[in-house]
């Protein structure tokens, strides 16, 4: 009995972490498309991970890419969560965004935790809903 009840235990405060992982990586991805939407290139920017910033090395590069190569992440009319995956240190988000031509959009957004704590964004793939990957 008394493992059955530290293995509960062990679940649920496992299960309770994992739900502060998954917001706080949603907590990112959103404070980033605010970034975008206010056109504030130094917060978006802030939130990529170090492996993206060695490819972007300045904020105003990191934007025009984003500008240029993802256009329905920085400008959209709606922008959802949908599932999100936890493997160890690293989270998938999944994000449905309709654009400002109202064409629908998948986003997988990647986002690592960093020695600090924090999650940064890793990557993100986009392409049209309904299309094979």
């Amino acid at each position: 009995m008394r493992i059955a009840v530290l293995l509960i235990t062990f679940l649920l405060s496992f299960a309770a972490a994992q739900a502060d992982d998954i917001a706080a990586a949603k907590s990112v991805i959103r404070a980033q498309e605010q970034a975008f939407a206010r056109g504030d290139a130094a917060a978006a920017y802030s939130y990529a991970a170090p492996s993206i910033k060695k490819i972007f090395p300045a904020a105003d590069i990191f934007m025009a890419m984003v500008e240029n190569a993802y256009a329905p992440v920085y400008r959209h009319k709606s922008f959802e969560f949908g599932e999100t995956k936890v493997e160890g240190d690293w989270i998938g988000q999944q994000v449905h965004i309709i654009d400002t031509d109202g064409e629908a959009w998948e986003a997988l957004y990647t986002l690592e935790q960093q020695s600090d704590g924090n999650y940064k964004i890793t990557g993100c793939s986009l392409q049209k809903a309904g299309q094979a990957v």
